[in-house]
């Protein structure tokens, strides 16, 4: 028999809880706690009885048939649902890799990674669990991973664009070379295409917006003309490529343009394309099928060296209720500055709710935990009572399958991109990495989106209590134990802004 885990912490601390649970139980049942609610059963039939009517002669058959069924309730309860039974260790709790193999996802197992050690060191400790949790358990991860499986399998455009975006020149000397490059090559070679006016598709204007343009590699009298004004160490000099130009002790070399750009491993096209992770430009070669991988390539290259934001088209992509239909002058004013606060605040809120998304399942797998641990001490301020193990149940399922919630809120979120601006939609954009570099023309929905991690399984937790179900408000749990995180993740943006206003104030 197998429990499954879907997280790598939620496999370390299932094991956890259960080796606590069944330590409580112990307790309860060497120091005699266990059996109290027989005596409280006892006595609340008792004054029930004793309180309803003015028949006494039925009173003590009333009295002993309620208690006698609510023993015999309480002992079912106590060996399905408090007794631990099947034992459970790290053999037969296993990490579920359907979803990652599904998506066609490699996840190692906890037993190929560096963390095997420690999941295997609970001071040599394995756990049992009561009849009734481990059906719960299974039932619960069943329904959930149907239900996470039902979706659509997608690449994560959302997580692409922050990689892109975190993607950095680390290199000082590259830095400086990329300045150098732009200074020498660039530079001239968009004046001299500013000056001979030469008529341009869409696709060649916004190509020689960036410094690997295509056009002025192929064209000649552009790169193929222009030379680095400084000797590079990588290109010897070269008496017929160079002559007029001054020797130095180096042996460093005035490339051109070109050369400077494509030539092998020391171009600087292979040394930038070399600060990028690999598996970042795998996925999203994967997902740009429509692109070959030195197109997929250049345009990362163009994100790294060439930062910019790109106008969104004008298109109308969300159906909203703001303005009127035509817009008149206080709308369109209403809208910019409606638009510059959403600038403004994203600068802080963003952060902030990534650092949220990344808490959350944490959260979670902490909350099962603690659900797991408060189990015997439930039942037994329960009174054993069916209506207490229906209702803990109740609350573990709605655990378990909120992770489904954070599946398809991610999902979502991943995907919308995709399906408003990508390759052949109505609204793409022109850059082919759907101007990942642009937070802007999609703002509203980010905000929209971050929160939707937090209302969705408050929803569910709504619509539970609709059918009856009071599993109370332990979703607060993830609110609050996620609050802290989220000020601390916001505070980044802040204290980068006080930065910047205090260097411009000097």
């Amino acid at each position: 028999m197998t429990l499954y885990t879907t997280d790598y912490l939620e496999y370390y601390l299932t094991l956890v809880a259960w080796v606590v649970n069944n330590g409580i139980w112990s307790i309860l049942v060497a120091s005699g706690v266990f059996a109290l609610p027989f005596v409280a059963i006892v006595i609340q039939e008792w004054l029930k009885a004793r309180s309803e009517g003015a028949d006494e002669g039925n009173k003590g058959v009333l009295s002993s048939m309620r208690i006698e069924n609510r023993v015999w309730v309480a002992i079912v309860v106590i060996m399905f649902a408090g007794i631990p039974f099947i034992p459970v260790d790290l053999a037969t709790i296993r990490f579920d890799t359907t979803r990652s193999a599904q998506c066609q996802v490699s996840v190692p197992l906890p037993n190929d990674t560096g963390w095997a050690n420690v999941y295997t060191t609970l001071d040599n400790q394995s756990a049992l669990v009561p009849v009734w949790w481990f059906f719960m358990h299974a039932i619960s991860k069943a329904v959930t991973g149907a239900a996470v499986a039902a979706i659509p399998c997608g690449t994560d455009l959302r997580q692409i664009r922050m990689d892109v975006d975190a993607t950095r020149i680390d290199d000082p000397v590259l830095a400086q070379e990329v300045a150098d490059f732009t200074h020498d090559c660039y530079g001239p070679s968009r004046a001299k295409l500013f000056m001979n006016r030469p008529t341009l598709s869409d696709e060649q204007m916004n190509d020689v917006t960036w410094i690997g343009s295509s056009y002025f590699l192929d064209t000649p009298g552009f790169y193929d003309t222009y030379r680095s004004k400084t000797p590079r160490t990588a290109w010897p000099y070269d008496a017929t490529r160079d002559a007029g130009l001054a020797q130095v002790d180096s042996g460093g070399g005035y490339p051109s343009c070109r050369q400077w750009w494509v030539d092998g491993d020391q171009g600087l096209r292979s040394r930038l394309l070399a600060q990028v992770d690999p598996d970042l430009l795998t996925r999203i070669g994967r997902w740009a099928g429509f692109l070959s991988q030195s197109e997929v390539n250049d345009s990362v290259i163009r994100a790294v060296v060439s930062p910019r934001q790109q106008k969104m088209n004008q298109g109308t992509v969300y159906t909203d209720y703001g303005g009127q239909i035509d817009k008149t002058l206080p709308n369109i004013v209403t809208r910019g500055a409606g638009d510059l606060g959403l600038t403004v605040g994203s600068l802080a809120f963003f952060p902030a709710m990534d650092v949220v998304r990344q808490a959350l399942p944490m959260v979670l797998t902490m909350l099962k935990m603690a659900l797991v641990i408060c189990i015997p001490l439930v039942l037994l301020i329960g009174t054993y009572d069916l209506k207490t193990v229906v209702t803990v149940s109740c609350v573990q399922f709605a655990l378990f399958f909120v992770d489904f919630w954070f599946q398809l809120a991610r999902w979502i979120d991943s995907t919308i991109l995709d399906a408003l601006y990508g390759w052949h939609s109505p609204h793409s954009n022109f850059n082919p990495l759907m101007g990942l570099n642009n937070a802007f023309g999609d703002t509203l929905l980010n905000f929209v989106m971050a929160m939707m991690f937090i209302v969705l399984p408050t929803f569910w937790v709504m619509a539970l209590a609709w059918a009856g179900v009071r599993t109370g408000n332990f979703l607060g749990g993830l609110i609050t134990g996620t609050s802290d995180a989220k000020s601390a993740g916001g505070s980044g943006s802040r204290l980068a802004m006080t930065a910047v206003s205090k260097g411009v104030a000097k």
